[in-house]
């Protein structure tokens, strides 16, 4: 299961008593933040597209949504979403899990802006009922990701 690679992971980093598992689901940002106990902007949303032929992940704060326009902006094709049946193949995570950690390789990663300013952050665990509560610089520091993206609407 996706949820053990992630443990194993934080294990590895001494943080597994960071992952959070629940008895109900938290497949979605409402659910998550009901079963963290927080607002839903601090949920991390972990989304997938398919980009120059490969498929890559964009955190963003659970609020938040893709803007088209800066999308194409950034990564010069439309925003594609991975089909639900193909994340789990092409991530290693199944939607409802989907993170940032232990995905399959050559998967990049990505930090939307929209997750600045927040303290405490919620992203997936691997499992459609768990969560690993991080800071946004340890999310930014476990995640690895290519860099910093500016692909969501400002908010209104």
């Amino acid at each position: 299961m996706a949820i053990d690679k992630v443990r194993e992971y934080f294990s590895e980093l001494g943080l597994e008593d960071r992952i959070l598992e629940f008895s109900q689901s938290s497949e979605t940002v409402t659910l998550a933040a009901q079963a963290v106990g927080t607002e839903p902007n601090n949920i991390v949303k972990t989304m997938s597209f398919m980009v120059d032929g490969k498929p890559i992940l964009i955190c963003l704060a659970g609020e938040a949504r893709i803007a088209n326009s800066k999308f194409k902006a950034t990564f010069h094709t439309k925003a594609t979403m991975l089909p639900h049946d193909e994340v789990g193949k092409l991530i290693g995570h199944e939607v409802g899990g989907v993170c940032p950690f232990a995905v399959n390789e050559g998967v990049e990663v990505y930090l939307d802006k929209s997750l600045e300013g927040l303290d405490t952050v919620y992203p997936a665990a691997g499992s459609g009922n768990s969560a690993v509560r991080l800071s946004v610089p340890e999310l930014e520091r476990y995640a690895s990701p290519r860099g910093w993206v500016d692909v969501c609407k400002d908010p209104e």
